[in-house]
């Protein structure tokens, strides 16, 4: 498959990642009477990452998520050199998915970016308000455990053609856990997007939404090698 093509599919796929996701919890959340809550915006993040595995998954792999491929990387499934271009086009797609969640959002009276379209953030700006050791621990666990769920899901030795739906329901169980926490990164382009259009705070503590999923995803990459040695 073409370069341009994978990293076409990239950009829509993290696009529609934060679009479905970060738009459900900015504007369906707490929608009056009904609103979907934390667990309708976990099914939300969960079903981005399923419907764009089926739809782009054979084009691009579909990761949507730096600490994916980094993670991939780590597991010996995916090359060295095509982790920059990934990521980069990952991050402005998912600037590009807060973007019109943001000039949706807008269009009612009332609407403050302050409130941190659906950014991640720790201490004051966790959800729960705890502390940054807590939301380390978090995301790099929950990285852990997504990238341990993607590379058992497609190893050629699990069942075939079931791995976007254990991705995604991986996915909305690691929101179910999180969201409280951090408002779940694992990703760090999920975070960017929103974070560059609240700036202050979101962008002041962004660099936690990198270092702690990179982490937990180099840490699965290498774990999942043990399982596939002879």
């Amino acid at each position: 498959m073409e370069m341009s093509k994978k990293l076409t599919a990239e950009f829509i796929g993290t696009f529609w990642l934060v679009l479905g996701g970060c738009g459900a919890a900015v504007l369906a959340a707490a929608f009056p009477d009904v609103g979907i809550g934390l667990l309708g915006v976990a099914f939300a993040f969960g079903l981005t990452v399923l419907t764009m595995a089926f739809a782009i998954g054979h084009i691009s792999g579909c990761h949507l998520n730096p600490a994916v491929s980094i993670g991939l990387w780590a597991g010996g499934r995916f090359p060295g050199a095509e982790l920059i271009p990934y990521i980069i086009i990952q991050v402005a797609g998912a600037i590009a998915g807060a973007g019109v969640v943001y000039l949706i959002a807008s269009g009612k009276a009332g609407f403050e970016l302050s409130s941190g379209l659906a950014s991640n953030g720790y201490g004051e700006h966790s959800p729960g308000g705890y502390s940054l050791v807590a939301c380390l621990v978090t995301e790099i666990v929950m990285t852990f455990m997504f990238l341990m769920i993607i590379l058992g899901a497609t190893d050629k030795r699990a069942p075939q053609g079931f791995a976007p739906i254990a991705i995604g329901l991986g996915l909305t169980l690691i929101h179910l856990i999180s969201i409280p926490v951090t408002n779940t990164s694992v990703n760090p382009a999920r975070s960017t997007g929103p974070a560059l259009l609240v700036g202050d705070w979101a962008t002041a503590q962004l660099w936690m939404f990198w270092v702690a999923p990179i982490a937990g995803a180099l840490i699965a990459g290498f774990v999942y090698r043990f399982f596939e040695q002879d």
